[in-house]
């Protein structure tokens, strides 16, 4: 969850991944369709795998009764 950041100067305040213009969003709708983690990363070589695990395990934990706020943002 260290991946996941937030700060108003970059992409309006969106959850960003490691501070890089990547919202978490737009990651999140990559792995939803038919884009594989291989492919996500040709395509924006700047990201690594654990960035798209810390995605994806944000949006599991915010589907839940659970409240997630990066460490970055408290």
């Amino acid at each position: 969850m260290k991946r996941i950041t937030t700060d108003p100067a970059i992409c309006h305040g969106q959850l960003t991944v490691r501070g890089l213009r990547y919202p978490v969003q737009l990651l999140l709708e990559r792995l939803s369709s038919d884009m594989t983690i291989d492919t996500i990363l040709a395509d924006y070589p700047d990201l690594e795998r654990d960035d798209l695990l810390a995605a994806l395990e944000f949006g599991a934990l915010t589907t839940g009764d659970h409240r997630v706020v990066p460490l970055d943002a408290a």
